[in-house]
């Protein structure tokens, strides 16, 4: 009976485990990623960790491409929006996943000046900058270097590219732990002052990419200040806001779509959540910022981050003009983003915390993405 017993188990070990990695057979494969760009090579790189988390990469833009993670039942989906190939993220929006810089977010009117000296960068968002313009480092080829569970992608930015000053060295870190984390190092040096802002720009769905809206989605921020905007615009007027009692407050748990057609100026400024949040911490402490529970499925995501702030977006702008991994369509708030950051504008906006980066010194900062269920 012993090993009658036996036996039974280890069919059924065999059995889960097959059908595990069935399903999170991804819709694309390596080959999809391997391209030459600007006379250097593209690839795939695959994490998984001891739970069957799986984290797919490429170092086109230094890009997450899927995060595959178990709900409450023990079912994997791909919980990040993005595409199936190369060739998908140059004809679609390249900042998806992506590691954005020299500067996230807006600068506005396309400059700032640092001793005396203007510099001036592409205007891609009304009189703005937005995330350096149309072909910043989302769209360049990153050298890697592959660790047992982690890959490290390296840059170097020249002296004037995009307009920023500097010949800059960019590294960017991805390790997968196996308690479910995906922790993101940020590294730059710099030869000339400039100011810098890098975050990841991932929308997630905890539902699984394509597979309707992010508005039942349960998010609590860390957060009773923002930025506010003067306009549509969504440029900073240098204020430092206070939320609770809004509908911008998150310090409790709300549904994103709750309050999201809400009459608040903002917004209507923003066709609903595009704004930067303060988070309750000490400069430079790794803290919570952020967490999103989506009640289907069970899965739930916690954001841990060295970042003064947190961008939330809610996707007010995708269009449907992106097919997704899924053969979906990516419509109106159907992924949101929660963009650890320094303040939007900052190099313009003295009361913010600065973006300077002088010779000499290394600007570090961590970002931790934990998936769990409930």
């Amino acid at each position: 009976m012993k090993n009658l017993s036996l036996f039974i188990l280890i069919l059924l070990f065999i059995s889960c485990s097959s059908k595990q990695e069935k399903e999170i057979e991804m819709p694309f494969s390596k080959s999809d990623f391997e391209s030459v760009i600007d006379g250097k090579t593209t690839q795939l790189f695959i994490l998984k960790n001891k739970s069957g988390m799986t984290v797919a990469l490429t170092n086109y833009g230094a890009k997450i491409v899927s995060i595959y993670v178990q709900d409450r039942t023990g079912m994997f989906a791909d919980v990040l929006l993005g595409f199936k190939s190369i060739e998908e993220y140059q004809e679609y929006g390249a900042s998806h996943g992506a590691v954005v810089g020299p500067f996230a977010n807006r600068i506005a009117n396309a400059s700032f000046t640092i001793d005396g000296e203007t510099y001036n960068f592409p205007v891609n968002n009304g009189e703005a900058c937005l995330h350096s313009g149309p072909d910043s480092w989302y769209r360049k080829v990153w050298d890697y270097k592959e660790n047992e569970n982690s890959v490290v992608f390296s840059l170097e930015s020249a002296d004037g590219e995009f307009g920023f000053p500097g010949n800059k060295e960019v590294q960017v870190t991805y390790t997968l732990t196996d308690e479910n984390e995906l922790k993101i190092d940020y590294e730059v040096t710099t030869d000339k002052a400039c100011h810098f802002n890098l975050t990841n720009h991932s929308y997630f769905n905890l539902r699984g990419e394509g597979n309707g809206d992010i508005l039942d989605h349960i998010l609590v921020l860390n957060a009773d200040k923002s930025t506010p905007v003067a306009s549509s615009a969504m440029i900073p007027t240098g204020e430092i806001a206070d939320i609770k009692g809004t509908a911008l407050d998150f310090t409790t748990p709300h549904k994103i779509g709750e309050r999201i057609d809400n009459d608040h100026p903002m917004l209507k400024y923003g066709s609903g959540y595009d704004f930067n949040y303060i988070i309750n911490k000490a400069e430079g402490e790794l803290a919570f910022a952020a967490s999103a529970y989506e009640p289907e499925s069970g899965r739930y995501m916690e954001v841990r981050t060295t970042e003064p702030g947190v961008q939330l977006y809610t996707g007010n702008h995708l269009k449907g003009t992106e097919t997704g991994k899924a053969g979906k369509a990516y419509t109106k708030r159907t992924g949101f983003c929660l963009e650890t950051q320094h303040f939007p504008d900052s190099p313009n906006q003295p009361n913010f915390p600065t973006t300077l980066l002088k010779p000499g010194e290394t600007l570090k900062s961590a970002t931790i993405y934990k998936f769990s269920v409930k």
